[in-house]
């Protein structure tokens, strides 16, 4: 994709699946990739090794949740054109059983990580006068209720305004702040609910108008569309990937 070679490019929540596959889609394309995740580099290295199937990558530890050490990760990159919030936790738990510590955990990660995240790069790039971009991984349940995952639901809605509000402040130094907002894909938190709650498994099978599960590299091809020049004159969207998952769903009958 046209734009995406050279650029420096952060990325959050980096050991990861669907972060690993945005690193491998990016560097494919030029990108100059540094993961960025809390686990230890050697904890990190399998996702480090699929990251860099396409060219290599570097890692830095940091946890989203620390601003000190976000601001150090991103300060020592010598290019930053793009800054991804990628990070995320999320527990299937109903609300009556939701506990405080819980809610807080979702909100530190999910949420005040993009802000911790956002905000250092949006001031690295203006002090370096970088017309950079934004983006952050939100999801089709940000705006669509799903049981058992409240807070990680109302944490992804916040990661949507958080964008917005950043968008309508940052145009003027030329800074795009976009989401991609994926449905259900086979990996990371949502194989593990798949693969250990039951009821999760069922709802699934109904809900995905397209029919198949999402890859992490069908997210990862989105992600390149909204660094590249395509996507020059985005800025305040969600890109809505989610094989239909948010629209209306109803039983036919027979």
């Amino acid at each position: 994709m046209d734009g995406i070679a050279g650029l420096g490019i952060a990325i959050a929540g980096g050991a990861g699946d669907i972060g690993c596959a945005m690193a491998a889609e990016l560097t494919k394309h030029g990108g100059a990739v540094t993961l960025i995740d809390r686990k230890t580099p050697t904890d990190a290295l399998p996702w480090i090794g699929r990251a860099a199937v396409n060219g290599p990558v570097s890692y830095v530890q940091a946890d989203v949740t620390d601003r000190a050490a976000v601001d150090r990760a991103l300060t020592q990159m010598k290019r930053l054109d793009v800054a991804i919030g990628n990070q995320a936790i999320g527990h299937g738990i109903p609300f009556l059983n939701l506990t405080q510590d819980q809610w807080n955990q979702h909100m530190e990660v999910n949420l005040t990580g993009c802000f911790h995240v956002g905000q250092a790069a949006a001031r690295l790039m203006v002090e370096r006068g970088v017309q950079g971009r934004i983006l952050f991984t939100g999801s089709w349940v940000q705006e669509v209720p799903w049981p058992e995952i409240s807070a990680y639901s109302v944490s992804k809605a916040g990661v949507r305004m958080l964008a917005r509000s950043m968008a309508r402040e940052l145009a003027t130094y030329g800074i795009r702040v976009n989401v991609i907002a994926p449905g259900i894909v086979y990996a990371g938190l949502a194989k593990h609910q798949l693969e250990t709650e039951p009821q999760y498994a069922k709802r699934v099978k109904g809900v995905i108008p397209l029919g198949d599960l999402q890859t992490p590299a069908q997210i990862a091809q989105a992600t390149a569309f909204l660094c590249s020049e395509g996507a020059s004159q985005m800025t305040g969207s969600v890109l809505l990937i989610d094989g239909g998952c948010s629209l209306f769903q109803f039983d036919e009958g027979d």
